[in-house]
């Protein structure tokens, strides 16, 4: 006997069909919410996030699987206990954050992603994929939306100190691309040539309120120990390390 599961749009179909349907539809959205994060160099990437989505969809089809053979048990339940499990991964997200209070966008990101994990497996792979649309468009667009509630006449010269382990340049100009932010000048020095340990000085013109939020993302970075910032009358003027950085 060929057991049968149920796939919105194309109603009761073949068992390996339709978890063919759901674990391809999960390994897609999650790697597309991971995608966006990996950019953002956070620490849940692609493959968390797939694995995230793939586990969220097997639990919940195989428990729906179990109850429709069985008629015991609730799928419910199943989706409960995802719900309370991927907590603990978002809780290490945030603790990732050496101590401070960062990791919060991070943390929100894996628990949606075992959401739309938990649809797919109900047998909702359209609904799911309109929600990860949905989560995308937060994640990426909010940005621009800040700058628009923000005054030119407010905007200010600041100067970030970073502390790291090795270089991260690039990372740091990831970050400010990002955030839709500029840096008017860049300059690296060298502390410890053994232990490789760096300051990076980054002068920027933006916005006050914005300082706390550049400053968490740039801790999330991971060879970076100590991060300060100061506003300044103007942007250090060295033509010889100046890096303009705007976003595409």
């Amino acid at each position: 006997m060929v057991h049968k599961i149920y796939i919105e749009l194309i109603g009761m179909t073949n068992i390996y069909f339709g978890m063919g349907i759901k674990i391809v539809t999960a390994l897609i959205l999650g790697g597309l919410i991971g995608f966006d994060r990996e950019k953002k160099m956070k620490s849940a990437g692609i493959k968390t996030n797939m694995l995230i989505c793939l586990g969220a969809t097997l639990y919940t089809a195989v428990s729906m699987l179990s109850q429709s053979e069985t008629g015991v048990g609730d799928p419910h339940r199943i989706a409960a206990q995802i719900v309370s499990g991927i907590g603990f991964l978002g809780a290490g997200a945030i603790i990732q954050g050496k101590g401070s209070v960062i990791g919060l966008t991070t943390a929100a990101t894996i628990w949606v992603c075992a959401a739309v994990g938990v649809t797919v497996g109900m047998g909702y792979p359209l609904v799911a994929s309109l929600f990860t649309i949905t989560v995308l468009v937060v994640l990426k667009l909010l940005g621009p939306v800040y700058k628009l509630f923000e005054q030119h006449k407010d905007y200010r010269n600041f100067h970030f100190e970073i502390l790291s382990k090795g270089s991260v340049k690039e990372s740091i100009q990831d970050v400010f691309v990002e955030e839709n932010q500029t840096i008017t000048n860049m300059m690296e020095e060298i502390l410890d040539q053994k232990g490789d340990t760096r300051i990076l000085h980054v002068y920027t013109f933006i916005h006050p309120r914005r300082i706390d939020r550049m400053g968490e993302k740039i801790k999330q970075i991971l060879r970076v120990d100590k991060v300060k910032s100061r506003e300044v009358d103007h942007a250090k003027d060295d033509s010889s390390i100046k890096v303009n950085i705007k976003p595409s």
